[in-house]
């Protein structure tokens, strides 16, 4: 399927690796423009285009930058020609202190991370990978049924959109757990049991239960 990348981080960049491997057809857009990705085209053979290109014909897009960054994408036409029912990926995280400075509607009016993103973005969202090491989406896919195999959770409103993203998923070598809506995607934020977890399906389950909706003092502003 098409899908489009929007950030060339450690995350967007293996992940634009992994899938044109596995023959889908990738479109990555950066915030400094497309002549600025021409070595990952190279190597992958995904398509560099514009922010307001990159969802065109997409079945899944993946946003995958800086939480600060989030308001500064287009307000308007981010996804304009993708394809009916697709999907939007959130890998983001809230760093207050090391990165993206206080938002006072995440810490004052207790939305989740990526209910406000989805708010700038003005489309629903799979919160999906933000707990995930970016060096494990190219070494750790396992087979399914391997014992091995990692799980990861992902969180959405939407069901079909959280079908379509755990395919993608299983097909990238990862078991899934579904923990729930956006709003119930604090267990999953920094430093909650799950953050960084390499296991499988049965460990997921057990720290997505144990989180505490406190922000830790760490992820405060």
């Amino acid at each position: 399927m098409r899908i489009g990348i929007i950030g060339a981080g450690n995350i967007g960049g293996n992940l634009t690796r992994r899938l044109t491997a596995l023959g889908h057809e990738v479109h990555v857009a950066n915030s400094r423009g497309p002549h600025t990705l021409t070595a990952l085209a190279e190597e992958t053979g995904a398509t560099p285009v514009d922010v307001t290109e990159a969802a065109r014909g997409a079945r899944i897009v993946v946003v995958t930058i800086p939480l600060k960054a989030i308001p500064d994408l287009p307000a308007a036409g981010l996804f304009d020609g993708a394809a009916e029912g697709f999907a939007v990926v959130d890998t983001g995280n809230y760093y207050p202190r090391q990165r993206d400075g206080r938002i006072a509607a995440i810490e004052d009016e207790g939305l989740t991370e990526s209910r406000w993103t989805e708010r700038h973005l003005g489309h629903p969202v799979v919160k999906a990978f933000n707990g995930t090491y970016a060096e494990d989406i190219l070494d750790r896919p396992r087979p399914a049924g391997d014992p091995e195999r990692m799980a990861l959770p992902v969180a959405g409103d939407d069901e079909q959109a959280k079908k379509l993203v755990r395919e993608l998923i299983d097909e990238l070598g990862f078991d899934t757990v579904d923990a729930g809506g956006i709003d119930d995607s604090w267990r999953q934020q920094p430093d909650t049991p799950v953050y960084g977890l390499r296991d499988g399906v049965a460990a997921v389950e057990r720290a997505l239960a144990e989180a505490s909706p406190e922000r830790p003092e760490t992820f405060r502003g």
